[in-house]
């Protein structure tokens, strides 16, 4: 059993395909699937008021649920959602069921903290990433990865092996090898304005 802030209602769905979808959707429900944990998909409905609630707490993208299925409580964490592409419609949600001893693979948000320091030095921060695949048992499953970039000046850069992740947590694409050492988060130069630029031309052309 696992503690959840979130828990969402839903029923089972018989009446498939997208015409059954576009009813559901026109009932202000989603069609959503639930997989995993050794156990046939079940295909389900939610009611599209709750999980656009639900789905406002960051945790909602990176801890355990309670989905509860015609009164049938399941621990799943959310591994895909379909958006409208131009409203704020969910369209689709895939829910992987989640088992205690078992690891599971999720992406966790990145909290990227004291970026003040290295800008009032001068520095322009970038982030590559904002998120990171991650590989853990439900138990140590984090709500975020903070990485803090207080110490870097201009030219720095963090990777993913600079990033200390909790106990019991390990990166998926370190797991891969050394080239997937990729950069989280850079310190660089601010861009020269135009006017600034145009000022070095002339400097150059009077020097000459």
């Amino acid at each position: 059993m696992f503690m959840s802030t979130i828990e969402l209602t839903a029923n089972v769905r018989s009446d498939l395909g997208k015409g059954a979808s576009r009813r559901l959707r026109h009932a202000d429900l989603i069609p959503a699937v639930v997989y995993g944990a050794n156990k046939d998909a079940v295909s389900i409905a939610l009611e599209h008021r709750l999980v656009i609630k639900a789905q406002e707490q960051e945790s909602f993208y990176s801890q355990v649920i309670n989905l509860v299925i015609d009164g049938e409580k399941n621990d799943v964490i959310v591994k895909d959602i379909q958006r409208h592409p131009f409203k704020p419609k969910i369209m689709h949600v895939d829910f992987l069921r989640v088992v205690a001893g078992q690891e599971i693979h999720t992406t966790i948000p990145v909290h990227f903290v004291n970026e003040d320091k290295p800008a009032k030095a001068g520095g322009v921060v970038s982030h590559h990433v904002t998120e990171i695949e991650i590989a853990c048992l439900p138990k140590d499953l984090p709500e975020f990865i903070e990485v803090d970039v207080a110490a870097l000046k201009v030219g720095d850069s963090l990777h993913l092996t600079d990033v200390t992740l909790p106990a019991g947590v390990s990166s998926v694409e370190l797991a891969k090898g050394e080239d997937h050492d990729v950069a989280i988060v850079t310190v660089d130069k601010p861009k020269a304005s135009a006017a600034d630029e145009d000022d070095a031309d002339e400097a150059e052309t009077d020097a000459e």
